[in-house]
């Protein structure tokens, strides 16, 4: 029996089980099925198996081959299609091949499976049908599902509206490559954000009880030091589509329909819902509201205002997260619309240390001592260790060598330090990016006051 063969009965079984069981969902079917029987905003029964969607969602080159010398299993040379001939045959095949960890990743079978299913065998009786369809990643998960809404919600043919879409980047959970343990954080965004996570699951005696201002968060900090990607990984982590925008760009690139871009991103993520809607540059409703800018913007930041209001958590489905490098531009209208401020500072010595593990995790280091680098590198955020670490990577390149020493690492740190204050003599002379670009070929700006969005596991890659 090879894995290939266990797959594509394991699929055509979850078929069968889904065309029969009508009081199945979407939700019960694994992602990998899902995504090629997905048609129209829908899993349309009956779905059919293929020899394209068993490639597809069995990972196998060749189905039919895998299959065609089992008994129980027939093809339709007309149509293509692949099916059971004899599903009670199937179902005993499959019980003596698989095991209960790989029957507990797919809901339908689950169900088959369990006491109150359809197949009779005592094989997998241990296997609970509601934990399994619990730990399944739900369908508002799957980009096929949030394209579809998109699709739907956004006319392809109007230019105004697929501009408005360039200004709003929305990730699935399955694109999110991090997860809050991939993250050090501290105690205190532990707890915040284990207080959002029980609300999230809690919203239904939350709103019965009348609690409804809750889950508005606000992310404060330095650039660097993890905003964005706890974020993200909280997106990752709950499986819930990521709505980012940053403010800046939605309130500037078309001065004329700045209102109406606001008030979309909010309609977009009431449609996506559940969701995480992510604001970054909120420091930017403050800057306008204190200046002299057009009266476009003015009435945009008073309608994003107002839409901050009105959403809500338990009646939205929305989780709102605000992040801001500049919190004392902030004022107490700004503040007052979040119910939890959570503190991004920069790491002391004892999160670098743990920084610089979760880093070089796949690195061969000599004698490695994060400890000893943690000591030399206060005051830098985990976009700073990160920038030094690819430092120090490339170095021992040029040498033609894959394993690096402590004294790469140290090396490294000063040539980071160094550069960090070319820059910053650079902008107080007010020469823009003129010495770097010139005279400093491939150097970076340590991590400030820009987005690196190669999803680093640490303290924080981005804002």
């Amino acid at each position: 029996m090879s894995n290939a063969a266990l797959s594509v009965v394991e699929l055509l079984l979850t078929a069968h089980v889904y065309n029969e069981e009508r009081s199945l969902d979407e939700n019960d079917l694994p992602p990998r099925y899902r995504r090629v029987f997905y048609s129209d905003g829908e899993v349309k029964r009956p779905v059919s198996v293929t020899n394209a969607t068993a490639r597809a969602a069995a990972s196998t080159d060749h189905p039919w081959d895998a299959i065609s010398g089992l008994m129980f299993t027939e093809r339709d040379e007309f149509s293509g299609s692949i099916s059971l001939a004899d599903t009670a045959m199937a179902v005993e095949w499959y019980a003596e091949n698989a095991d209960a960890e790989r029957v507990h990743t797919n809901p339908v079978l689950a169900y088959a499976y369990g006491a109150d299913g359809s197949f009779d065998v005592d094989a997998f009786a241990d296997v609970d049908y509601e934990s399994a369809r619990e730990a399944n990643r739900p369908i508002q998960a799957d980009r096929v599902w949030i394209d579809s809404l998109l699709d739907e919600y956004f006319d392809s043919d109007d230019e105004d509206e697929e501009d408005m879409l360039d200004l709003v980047d929305i990730r699935a959970p399955e694109e999110i490559d991090m997860t809050l343990d991939d993250l050090v954080l501290t105690q205190e965004q532990e707890d915040e954000i284990q207080k959002i996570v029980k609300a999230i699951e809690h919203r239904d005696y939350l709103a019965r009880i009348g609690l409804r201002e809750i889950g508005k968060l606000l992310f404060v900090g330095p650039p660097g030091t993890g905003k964005t990607s706890t974020a993200r990984g909280l997106a990752h982590s709950l499986d819930l589509p990521f709505v980012e925008v940053k403010l800046s760009m939605i309130t500037s690139q078309y001065l004329g329909e700045t209102a109406k871009n606001v008030e979309k991103t909010f309609e977009v993520a009431k449609r996506l819902s559940p969701c995480i809607l992510f604001m970054d540059e909120f420091d930017f409703v403050a800057k306008t509201r204190g200046g002299d800018e057009h009266a476009a913007i003015k009435r945009a930041v008073n309608t994003l205002l107002k839409s901050i209001d009105d959403m809500s958590l338990i009646d939205d489905d929305v989780l709102l997260i605000g992040a801001t490098n500049h919190p004392d531009d902030l004022d107490s209208a700004a503040w007052r619309r979040f119910d939890e401020i959570v503190n991004f500072p920069k790491p002391d010595r004892g999160m670098r240390s743990d920084i610089l593990r979760l880093i070089t995790h796949a690195m061969d280091i000599d004698e490695f001592e994060p400890d000893a680098i943690a000591d030399i590198t206060e005051g830098l955020t985990g976009s700073d260790l990160r920038l030094v670490m690819r430092e120090a990577v490339l170095s021992a390149l040029t040498e033609e060598r894959t394993t690096l020493t402590q004294q790469d690492l140290v090396d490294a740190v000063e040539e980071f330090e160094e550069r960090d204050n070319l820059k910053n003599l650079d902008m107080m002379d007010g020469d823009g990016d003129a010495l770097i670009a010139g005279g400093t070929p491939g150097a970076t700006d340590g991590g400030h006051d820009h987005d690196h969005d190669d999803h680093a596991h640490d303290h924080g890659d981005d804002d």
